[in-house]
Parts: C-alpha cells; structure tokens; sequence
C-alpha cells in the first residue's frame, strides 16, 4: 500500500509541474505565440550586418598569391575577381567600394579565422563542401566561380597524369586538393608522394628546385600562377596543365551560419551580378537604365517601382535585405556584371585568358544563373 500510495503521490506532482511549465511558457509567448512574434522578440539582437554599418568597413579574408584572384604583385594592393566581389558586397552594405580591409589568410586557418571573427566573409577561392557547410559552419552563397582541379607539369616532362607512377606532387595543404588528389591517383593504382605546403610562393620554389614533378590546384589557380611564372624559368611556355579533370571545385563567398542577415544580403549580390549580365545591364549603362527601367526585371533588379499584376499599381521592390533597395545600380557601377568582373581578371582581358566554359551564362550554354529579383 505505501508503495501504491508513493506511485500516485509522484504522478500527481510530475502533472502538476507539467501544467506549471505549459502555463509558463504561454506567459512568455513560447507555446501560444507565432513564429513572427519570436523573431520580432530577438531582433532587438545586433547582427553582424548591423555591426559592419556601424564600423563603416567591410573585412574580408583574403588570397594574395593566386594571380586573377587574390593577388599582390609587390605593391602592396591584393587585386582579383574575389576582390571584387568583395568590393560589391561592401558597396551593396555601405555605398562604398572602397569600405574595405582586406585580410590575407591562407588556407589552412580560413576557417578557423571566420570562426574567430578575424574578418566578415570569407571571399577567398574556396570550395563548397558539404563538411565545410556542416562541421565547419559556414553558410556559402551562390557559387561564383566553378572550377575544377588539374595538375601541371614542365613542359616535356610527362604527357598525361597516367605517366606519373612514383612521382612527387606538389599540393596546398587544408585545401579539398590533397583528398581528391589521393582518390584520382588512387583509382588508378598510381604512387605518389605529396610535397605539401601552406602557401603558393613555398610550393612554387619547391617546384623550381624539382622537389615536384607535378603541381596540383584548381585550374584557374594553376593558370594564374603559370601566367606569372619567371622569365628566368622559362616563362608560361615552359609549363603545361593537363586536360584531365581530377575534380569539381564549385567556390563560393560564406559567411558563418549564423549570420543569416548577412548572408542573404551578400546572396543577393552574387546573383544580382550575375542577372545583371543576364539582362544586358553593364557598368557604362546602368545608370541611363535606371532612369527608365520600365517594370520588369531590370526594374526589379534595379529597386525601381515594378508593377503588382493583383492591384495594378507600381512599387519599388522591397526585399527586406537590411540594405537599401537599389543597391544593384551602385554595385554595377562600381564593379560591373559578372561578366565584366571575369573578362577583366580572369577572361580574355587578363593574362589567364581562361574561356568562360561552364562560367557562361545559362543563356550561353554555361551553368551560370541567377535567382529571380522579385
């Protein structure tokens, strides 16, 4: 009897503390409130969005050492593609293309360095890895460059990576390129012997002594280091990358999960560069074009009144971004479109002279496209 009595003594209390915790959480507008309420409730919460307006600069980590990319030629100013994606992102923030710091950081710390709060956004040829997206926290945008990993090798050295049984390959390390390294040579019962370093000055003297037979990276890395390879060397032309793809490399701007605001701000700025070339909207014309958009989507791309078919009427687009409607017109004519950034760093303007393959827009066989602006 007393243990019957204890049973029903206990259930009455683990009841009672149940409706205490129910009413409790409907005072503080857990159980009954919506979802809209709750994020009402944490936006008093500062963002890294709002910080970086309030410090009036946007920190980006960097690549200095990849020609095309991110590089210093030695005066001390890092020029590149992903530079000027981050030159967009802070025009799209702050109105100013020149609100930057750039932090170089090679690859084996980047992320740590995101984690650390060493710079905002990580805009520094990386690849989107299903790892780097879970275990390492990182919310990528929209890729902005896709590419794939090749090897290269002195001219008359080797004529394809089948020939390359018990060589030694120079390779990044902390890069996706020593795994899919070993997995390709791997696969096809081939030796080799990583020579493996943290920057690409330190592979490339070790390539020069011949500590490496080949060297293996993205390929518009390889490409933009054979561009500037030294004279004394025997210049570009002493060098080849070979055809084979070993893998895909899809790189990406990202920022930490957490930073939501952030990310979809600077989201919409990769896909708007890319719209931008879509709908023929360029540097040297943007702002003609938005004097007279019209109401479809160059007027959406552009924050100009586009016409609601339900009531008729027209409105600037508000897309709830946290930065200001237009901030397309001020981003095109500070970098241009996608196509102007990759003709100018990467594309038939640059040393690289790369073809715009699988970069072409979706209208151009290629696979680049864009989310809609409405």
């Amino acid at each position: 009897m007393h243990s019957l009595a204890a049973k029903k003594t206990l259930a009455l209390v683990f009841a009672l503390a149940v409706v205490a915790m129910a009413c409790t959480r409907e005072e503080e507008g857990g159980g009954g409130g919506t979802q809209g309420e709750t994020q009402a409730a944490q936006g008093d919460e500062t963002t890294l969005l709002d910080e970086i307006k309030e410090r009036g600069t946007l920190r980006c980590g960097v690549n200095n050492t990849v020609p095309g990319f991110g590089f210093d030629p030695g005066t001390g100013e890092i020029e590149g593609f992903d530079i000027d994606f981050c030159r967009a992102f802070a025009t799209a923030i702050l109105g100013d293309s020149e609100a930057i710091d750039l932090v170089p950081i090679d690859a084996d710390n980047r992320f740590i360095a995101l984690q650390n709060g060493d710079y905002d956004v990580l805009v520094r040829n990386t690849t989107w890895t299903t790892s780097r997206d879970g275990a390492e926290g990182v919310a990528f945008m929209h890729v902005n460059f896709y590419d794939g990993q090749a090897l290269m090798v002195r001219k008359g050295d080797f004529s394809s990576i089948d020939e390359m049984d018990g060589t030694n390959i120079c390779v990044t390390t902390g890069t996706t390129t020593e795994l899919n390294l070993a997995d390709y040579f791997g696969a096809r019962d081939l030796d080799f012997e990583p020579i493996a370093f943290e920057e690409n000055p330190q592979l490339q003297r070790a390539f020069i002594s011949g500590r490496c037979d080949g060297w293996t990276s993205d390929r518009s890395q390889l490409a933009g280091i054979r561009s500037q390879w030294p004279e004394e060397e025997g210049g570009p032309e002493s060098l080849v990358i070979f055809d084979e793809v070993i893998s895909k490399e899809p790189l990406a701007p990202g920022v930490l999960d957490t930073e939501i605001e952030l990310h979809d701000a600077l989201d919409a700025v990769v896909n708007g560069l890319i719209l931008a070339e879509e709908l023929g909207v360029t540097s040297s014309n943007v702002e003609d074009t938005a004097e007279d958009p019209g109401e479809g989507p160059v007027a959406a791309l552009l924050g100009a009144p586009v016409l609601d078919p339900e009531t008729g009427e027209s409105a600037p687009l508000d897309s709830g971004l946290g930065i200001a409607n237009d901030f397309m017109i001020d981003v095109i004519s500070a970098v241009g479109n996608y196509g102007e950034i990759f003709d100018r760093h990467v594309g038939s303007s640059s040393d690289l002279e790369l073809e715009r393959g699988i970069n072409a827009l979706w209208t151009d066989g290629g696979i680049q496209y864009a989310i809609p602006f409405r």
